[in-house]
């Protein structure tokens, strides 16, 4: 009762600053109840729904402001090209607002669509979302100089991975979890037959990097919205490939090898790589994702982080088979 006091007495903050900024007069505010720790609202006022987004206070001090505010203004470039993502509302250039009660919020289009369950996207709505994430790289990165920048992840040596993994079954002993120790020792073997060389990791550029199902908006068998580009950032561009495919087309039975087809089709009509593309960018994609997801802690996860350990499972137990398994695509 507390908290949901906190939260109106939060909006209410939010909504005074936007009526200062915007004249909004509100009809109608719903909590939306997604995402970690940020309070989200879908908010009607008398000629416009829009959605207002609070930032914990303590969610942002992981981030780095100016790295965000540089998300926010490529969010907006894309906008600009007719891409499929929410545009903001600025007030004298400013994206990032701030409430009487120092609330950091933001304030953009509402999206129509609906959310999908993970691994349930059908071959038309992988496909147009191939295309989607291709058209988004092409976007971000075409006609933007480019310096000599690091990628947001540096993947460790295989001794260095071994030891996390080495750490972690120390871990599990301590913890008396034996359940547990197959998926570690899994890791273990997959890191020590990793050909590193073979990760494509030359293809950079900026990228979303948290394109899940949990992040994507479908109508129509399309996408209708990418959402969230909090965490934009110069990368490897076949991490955004690896994530998506992984949550749209990877079922309880694994993954579902024409989905993934259908992903790359798309993706290919705005961009061109080579074959073998996708094996490469989920085997990155597990090289850097198993470590957070595959802990000593992983059978305490709740919903999300339980599935991506599941994904992260798999891709150990399959990594070895991967390139077979996509042939061709």
């Amino acid at each position: 009762m507390n908290q949901l006091l906190s939260n109106e007495m939060i909006l209410a903050d939010l909504l005074k600053t936007c009526k200062v900024n915007w004249g909004w007069n509100v009809v109608e505010a719903t909590p939306i109840n997604r995402g970690w720790l940020n309070l989200k609202w879908k908010i009607k006022t008398d000629n416009e729904t829009v959605l207002l987004k609070q930032y914990n206070k303590n969610r942002l001090l992981k981030y780095n402001l100016k790295e965000l505010s540089f998300s926010f203004s490529q969010q907006m470039r894309l906008r600009d090209a007719g891409f499929t993502c929410p545009r903001f509302k600025s007030m004298n250039g400013r994206i990032f607002q701030e409430s009487q009660q120092g609330e950091r919020f933001v304030a953009m289009e509402f999206c129509n669509g609906s959310l999908r369950v993970p691994g349930s996207l059908n071959e038309h709505e992988m496909f147009d979302l191939g295309k989607t994430t291709g058209r988004m790289h092409r976007l971000l990165n075409e006609h933007f100089p480019i310096q000599k920048i690091q990628p947001a992840f540096i993947p460790p040596t295989r001794e260095e991975r071994i030891a996390h993994w080495e750490n972690v079954r120390k871990q599990v002993i301590q913890k008396c979890k034996p359940e547990l120790t197959p998926y570690i020792e899994q890791q273990i073997i997959q890191t020590g037959q990793l050909d590193l060389d073979l990760l494509n990791i030359g293809d950079t550029g900026w990228a979303h990097r948290d394109l899940w199902v949990d992040n994507l908006l479908f109508s129509h068998n399309q996408v209708s919205a990418v959402l969230d580009f909090d965490r934009l950032k110069f990368d490897h561009l076949p991490l955004d490939v690896g994530r998506a495919v992984i949550s749209g087309a990877m079922t309880d039975d694994g993954l579902n090898i024409s989905c993934a087809n259908a992903f790359m089709k798309g993706y290919r009509e705005e961009r061109i790589v080579g074959e073998g593309y996708l094996t490469s960018a989920l085997k990155l994609l597990w090289y850097m994702e198993s470590i957070w997801w595959i802990t000593s802690d992983m059978d305490k996860h709740t919903v999300p982080p339980a599935r991506f350990a599941h994904e992260m499972i798999w891709l150990g137990e399959n990594l070895a088979r991967l390139d077979e398994m996509l042939e061709g695509i």
